[in-house]
């Protein structure tokens, strides 16, 4: 039986942090949040690691973060570039931006053979989300055009220290994603979770919504639904030197042309992300509960 592989999305981890010497350590041992995904995700049963980085940040990266899974599980690397892209398409001149989450996907194109799951690095998903991923990449066709979306409870991803965007899924009587529309400024007063939706006007939440953070099961053949739809993009948007080709629109375009079908699992765990500099202490405290209670052991490892 072929084993899943984990697609982290790392490209961004320099820029964000100002350099990786700055990611701050949440475990008790000095553990970053993508150990314990890293974790999470060998004790579900995936075979293998590839992590999305930046040429610049290689050598950091694997000596930091990288060598931390030795001994543990296969750990391969691939690299968003601004220069590789599809169809005879080239950089504009003064382009720096990175071409978004679209494309970091397809740049693990020769480096993923098997069904996949694709995470954000800086995010902690807990174990259950990893282990329905598993299972649903396990018992699928790896030639399947169809996908999976482990989506979490919308007051489980809130910030205690300002608003948060996320993405509310719809879901259709077969529990298919029909559609993830983001909303902004969302956050708890008064006892009620309100935010605002695209076209600016207030919403009301319930709390039990599913969100999108970004937690993704795919088989190979998104590759090349990615490609064409990444080569339309840069025919339209390439001479752009901001415009990105964001993952869940891709998902949302394939979803719409009735190319594939997205089933929604639902993980009933905590969400965690250092969204605010003051989260890190409510994550460092939410991991030492785990702890105690036997989810994860006190120090990672092998």
């Amino acid at each position: 039986m072929t084993k899943p592989t984990l697609v982290v999305l790392a490209a961004g981890m320099g820029s964000r942090y100002g350099g990786l010497k700055q990611i701050d350590p949440v475990g008790p041992h000095g553990e970053f949040i993508i150990d314990y995904s890293v974790f999470d995700a060998h004790r579900a049963g995936f075979g293998k690691v590839v992590f999305i980085i930046r040429k610049d940040i290689e050598k950091d990266f694997k000596e930091q973060i990288g060598s931390r899974y030795d001994g543990i599980i296969p750990v391969e690397y691939a690299y968003q570039d601004l220069d590789d892209l599809p169809g005879g398409y080239e950089r504009p001149e003064g382009r720096t931006k990175p071409w978004g989450t679209g494309h970091a996907v397809w740049a693990a194109r020769n480096a993923v053979n098997e069904p996949f799951a694709v995470i954000n690095a800086d995010d902690f998903y807990g174990e259950s989300g990893f282990a329905l991923l598993a299972d649903w990449l396990v018992k699928c066709r790896p030639d399947s055009a169809d996908f999976s979306m482990c989506g979490f409870t919308l007051e489980k991803t809130l910030s205690d220290h300002g608003t948060v965007s996320r993405g509310i899924c719809s879901r259709d009587g077969q529990g298919l994603l029909e559609d993830v529309e983001e909303h902004t400024g969302i956050g708890r007063a008064d006892g009620e979770i309100s935010g605002k939706n695209g076209k600016g006007e207030t919403v009301s939440f319930r709390g039990d919504e599913i969100v999108s953070m970004n937690m993704w099961g795919f088989t190979p053949a998104l590759f090349a639904h990615l490609e064409r739809l990444f080569t339309d993009f840069l025919s339209q948007k390439g001479k752009e030197e901001k415009s990105e080709f964001y993952l869940p629109f891709a998902i949302d375009e394939l979803i719409k042309s009735e190319v594939t079908r997205v089933d929604v699992l639902h993980s009933r765990d905590n969400w965690f992300g250092v969204t605010y500099r003051e989260d890190k202490p409510l994550v460092v405290a939410a991991l030492g509960v785990l702890i105690r209670e036997g989810r994860y052991p006190e120090r990672l490892g092998k």
